[in-house]
């Protein structure tokens, strides 16, 4: 049986701005990287007084971290202006999100990670609250989503673990789309920068024929990090150059803003 075909992709230059701009960065002074904790057009944190004084007789508690707001996850993400040319706003979802990605297999655990790559999301209704921000790279053709949440440590931990088991699980498998496009899938981890308090990063490779009968392959690249009691998370993928640079400096970057963002919310408690 000869496999549907897909979305074929455009051959996309070679382009590595955004891996030099972010190494930039991620290079800058400690000084530097504290100014860049707050983009300049997110909202600020917001400033949390107490509404009334604790009785002269009660014994003052220690402060506790703050929670996050979604000013806070705001102004914890990572944006375009961060990654530099040639990435821009997102203009909505590409062709290949509905083409490949919404695809069924037998498997269950590998099912559930196409349903996760679809949805954008890991965490589903247990992310609150959370801000996201979509990125199209216009010379590769690719995208890139980024969250910030506030989800529960058991929670994201929990999800980690899961994902650690996928190479295992789902290295190859064959998955069919909406259209009878039979996909090969393969899954590998990528190595994330030891930053937070856990982490895990996989690659997905989704290959099959364009059109005209050659062989085409969509990369999606998802990272989750675990920040104290919140949690990055990224989706990155197209049929063009998926660069894991690109990956771990926007999540080495997240992680040192939404670090900073969580001192400035416990000083104001």
């Amino acid at each position: 049986m000869t496999p549907a075909p897909v979305p074929a992709p455009r051959t996309p230059p070679r382009a590595t701005a955004a891996v030099l701009a972010l190494g930039t960065l991620l290079t800058a002074t400690t000084t530097a990287c504290s100014a860049l904790t707050t983009p300049p057009t997110a909202p600020k944190p917001p400033i949390a007084r107490p509404t009334t004084a604790p009785p002269p007789s009660a014994t003052p508690k220690p402060a506790s971290a703050s929670t996050l707001t979604e000013a806070m996850a705001q102004a914890a993400l990572v944006t375009d202006a961060d990654l530099g040319e040639p990435w821009t706003p997102t203009q909505g979802a590409a062709t290949w999100h509905d083409g490949v990605l919404k695809a069924k297999t037998d498997n269950a655990d590998c099912q559930r990670l196409l349903d996760n790559l679809y949805a954008d999301d890991l965490f589903g209704d247990a992310a609150h609250p959370r801000a996201v921000v979509g990125m199209d790279d216009e010379w590769n053709e690719t995208q890139l989503r980024y969250q910030v949440a506030a989800v529960a440590p058991a929670e994201v931990d929990k999800t980690l673990a899961w994902l650690r088991t996928l190479p295992a699980k789902c290295a190859q498998f064959a998955a069919t789309t909406t259209t009878g496009a039979v996909l090969g899938a393969q899954v590998t981890e990528t190595r994330l920068p030891e930053s937070g308090d856990g982490r895990q990063g996989l690659r997905v490779l989704l290959t099959g024929e364009s059109p005209d009968g050659e062989p085409t392959t969509l990369t999606v690249e998802i990272a989750a990090v675990r920040v104290g009691e919140d949690v990055i998370s990224l989706s990155y993928g197209g049929f063009g150059d998926v660069q894991t640079d690109v990956t771990r400096a926007a999540v080495e970057l997240g992680v040192r803003r939404l670090t900073e963002v969580r001192k400035q919310g416990r000083v104001q408690v």
